[in-house]
């Protein structure tokens, strides 16, 4: 009898390899929660339980063989459904792309699969991966499990709120500026943005092609250390993957030879001063483990935000542009009278309001006489960011700062606000303009109107080091109890005895 409750990846792992459960009775076990406790946080778009149990049979037929393909034979999972899935519908959580199955997988799918993983189903996000609270999503909003009353953040939602209501072990993410890392904080799970180059993005339906990348979310920094390893690699359908060696994570870390930068930019006007000091707590929690830490300084963050948000709406103007009624997506056509009216009633119809934002003002800074003025002034701006952050990790071992400015917020509170809304991603977007590797793992709770909220710490790494900072996040875990707590009111020992 064995309690399937939170389970990582080894602890899975070792059930499955001992016998004591089946990769079909594991399956079932999520598959069951997902009906019975989904409706009510909105994590999945699609669930694939016939194909989630076909699979797990054959991990099965594998193990009984002596067969077993590695550590994520038989383990069940999800993916974000901005992540191609052959013959599972992705719809990037857009009308657009309403009943789109794909006829191949994205390398990250393929590998995983490969590896024995068994995919349960496309999780929510926020349309096309524009946005950082998961209600941009054109099917359903994706709620908080820790209270429902509040967003998971985004645009990776669906993928922080699943595992914090324990409705898989381990799912894919993507992030253009922190929609791994800013939900995985508001729900207390871990999660991985890889180096650019680092991991194929080939089969990721496309935002900001120069600051996308697809990581892992998890239960713990050695479940992301087990899951990069799977997906990590040069890969010939992506030509910004680079054929560079991951190093494994060390478990056994001395902080002793650790140095920390804490920046001073990150801890000012804006920051919540309960968040504040729970980073803070985690910081000095390190010093008393041995680390040395220091001030640094990354002078040029205060035009991140409006670097970032220039690069990145003019990339998704380019790449929504395919989406005319005619190449790709659901059309209007039928409607309309000429080729111009195709394209502004598709758009008009299948659209939403944030992605038709971004389209107008991303191809306002393209066009002439204003690309100079905006886009190539970014593109310099960006040069000097990557070159703080370059410098700086060339003295400290890693940098350490807020994850998101606040905690969970209400569902609705920042909707109509875009520019308030844009400020959740104010400490995670320098990473990936300056396509470093960086990560968000528990360190603590707050308490707002009475209801307890994660808060999350980010460590941020040279390009190519994520076994640094996985093994920096590893030793704090080993310290601390953050990442075992878990949303009350979800049943988490309801269905677990088999």
């Amino acid at each position: 009898m064995s309690n399937l409750s939170n389970l990582t990846i080894k602890k899975a792992s070792e059930l499955l390899e001992k016998k004591e459960i089946s990769s079909v009775e594991l399956t079932k076990y999520y598959l069951d929660r997902i009906k019975k406790f989904d409706d009510q946080i909105g994590s999945y778009l699609f669930v694939c339980e016939e194909y989630a149990l076909k699979k797990a049979a054959e991990a099965d037929a594998r193990i009984a063989s002596g067969k077993r393909l590695g550590i994520l034979d038989g383990i069940s999972c999800a993916v974000k459904d901005v992540i191609i899935t052959k013959d599972i519908e992705t719809t990037a959580a857009s009308k657009i792309l309403e009943g789109f199955n794909p006829p191949f997988n994205a390398t990250v799918v393929k590998k995983i699969e490969d590896a024995g993983a068994i995919i349960l189903g496309k999780l929510n996000c926020d349309e096309f991966a524009m946005g950082s609270s998961t209600e941009n999503s054109a099917y359903k909003v994706c709620r908080n499990p820790w209270d429902v009353t509040r967003v998971p953040g985004g645009s990776s939602g669906g993928s922080a709120a699943s595992l914090a209501a324990d409705l898989c072990i381990f799912n894919f993410g993507t992030e253009t500026g922190g929609s791994i890392r800013q939900p995985a904080s508001l729900c207390n799970v871990t999660g991985l943005k890889p180096s650019y180059g680092r991991v194929s993005r080939f089969g990721s339906i496309a935002y900001g092609s120069s600051l996308d990348q697809i990581g892992p979310v998890g239960k713990s920094a050695e479940d992301l250390a087990i899951i990069l390893e799977v997906i990590a690699g040069k890969d010939s359908l992506d030509s910004t993957t680079v054929n560079q060696e991951l190093r494994i994570m060390n478990k056994e870390l001395d902080l002793e030879n650790i140095k920390i930068g804490v920046p001073k930019e990150y801890f000012g006007e804006g920051l919540d001063s309960d968040v504040e000091k729970v980073i803070r707590e985690a910081i000095d929690k390190y010093k008393e483990m041995g680390a040395e830490i220091v001030e640094i300084s990354l002078p040029h963050t205060d035009y991140a935000t409006s670097t970032y948000y220039l690069l990145a709406m003019a990339e998704a103007s380019s790449n929504l542009a395919r989406y005319d009624g005619i190449k790709y997506g659901k059309s209007s056509m039928e409607k309309a009278k000429n080729l111009i009216e195709v394209y502004f009633k598709t758009r008009g119809d299948y659209l939403g309001d944030e992605q038709k934002r971004k389209s107008i003002l991303g191809t306002f800074e393209l066009s002439a006489g204003y690309y100079d003025a905006y886009y190539r002034k970014a593109m310099k701006a960006r040069t000097l960011i990557k070159k703080d952050f370059d410098e700086a990790l060339e003295k400290v071992d890693c940098i350490m700062c807020p994850v998101s400015p606040f905690p969970a917020f209400k569902i609705g509170e920042k909707k109509d606000d875009p520019l308030s809304m844009y400020l959740a991603d104010i400490y995670t977007i320098s990473a990936n303009l300056a396509g470093i590797c960086a990560l968000s793992l528990p360190a603590g709770f707050v308490e707002k109107d009475g209801v307890k909220l994660p808060v999350g710490l980010q460590i941020m790494g040279q390009r190519f080091c994520e076994d640094h900072i996985l093994s920096i996040a590893d030793a704090y875990e080993k310290e601390m109890p953050w990442k075992d707590m878990w949303p009350s009111g979800w049943d988490l020992q309801d269905l677990c005895e088999l």
